[in-house]
């Protein structure tokens, strides 16, 4: 087989070689370019025309009770046109730190033990069951602990059973795909010449998980917990079966809160005037808190490249 020759190989050469593309295929690519740029533009665009839309609807409302009086207000009241938010900010903080608590160790055991423990039969069975958690509508998760949590929690605590814990149950297991499937990611990007190098040095399996793998994939399943996190701030139907709908600040596991989402559904649908305007300020919150947990994301997976 005949060498290239030093001319075959610069930069002219290769230039000519692009030239002998047809006309017809040049533009079939541009073309293509053009769609790709196009697709990333509504993507962005949808993004920034949703948040100045909610933006837009709540500015009323701001320049009557200002920013501020809405984000650290404590009471709410339509009929008084008091629309203080702190209560749902509360609640949607303490029902997605509960549920995160009890979802994420759970999501990331399970993924530890299908990337680093279970057989190939196992895992065909386990990783499918965990997928299909991701693909239940969240009014099943709802009806689930209206009809089974719920109950239980009653009879353990006292009173209706609808409250911070039994949401705490429920979105624990509604976050675990997310958590889990991205934590197995992280784990299965570590490459296998770690983990052998660990053995070769005397540690047994289990020292080589938490001492080897997990440092290893730290990053990563911290970026899986925070899009879990996410998952649970912004769930709305299931929360709204459960969580009890009080307007009040958080008073204990069992006691009825509300959070931001649940209560833009509940008033969204009757709204008017000023409450209106304050359901969408309070979608306006929900939308930068998103952002924040993204931002955080891209930041954690910046810092993990970098490093």
């Amino acid at each position: 087989m005949r060498a290239p020759d030093l001319a075959e190989t610069t930069p002219q050469y290769k230039k000519a070689e692009l030239i002998m593309v047809s006309r017809a295929t040049q533009l079939k690519e541009r073309a293509l370019l053009l769609l790709f740029f196009l697709c990333a533009i509504v993507a962005v665009l949808g993004v920034v025309l949703i948040f100045a839309f909610v933006s837009v609807k709540a500015v009323p409302l701001f320049n009557e009770i200002g920013f501020k009086n809405f984000i650290t207000g404590t009471n709410w009241s339509v009929a008084k046109e008091q629309f203080g938010v702190v209560p749902f900010i509360v609640g949607s903080v303490v029902v997605t730190i509960g549920a995160l608590a009890i979802g994420a160790p759970l999501a990331i055991l399970t993924a530890l033990f299908l990337s680093e423990v279970a057989g190939p039969k196992a895992r065909a069975v386990i990783r499918p069951a965990v997928e299909l958690l991701a693909g239940i509508p969240s009014v099943v998760y709802g009806f689930f602990g209206v009809t089974v949590v719920a109950p239980i929690v009653g009879r353990l605590f006292g009173g209706a059973g609808f409250g911070p814990l039994t949401a705490w149950i429920v979105l624990s297991i509604m976050i675990v795909p997310t958590i889990s499937m991205l934590s197995e990611d992280a784990l299965d990007s570590i490459p296998m010449g770690i983990r052998e190098a660990s053995f070769a040095m005397g540690a047994t399996p289990w020292q080589t998980i938490y001492k080897v793998v997990l440092p290893a994939a730290k990053i990563g399943i911290i970026d899986a917990a925070i899009l879990g996190m996410g998952r649970a701030i912004g769930e709305t139907m299931a929360v709204l079966m459960i969580v009890g709908n009080a307007p009040q600040m958080f008073k204990g596991l069992t006691q009825p809160i509300s959070t931001l989402t649940s209560q833009i559904v509940l008033g969204m649908g009757y709204s008017s005037g000023a409450f209106r305007t304050a359901l969408f300020g309070m979608a306006a919150l929900l939308f930068l808190i998103s952002m924040a947990l993204v931002l955080i994301v891209r930041l954690l997976s910046r810092g993990d490249g970098e490093a």
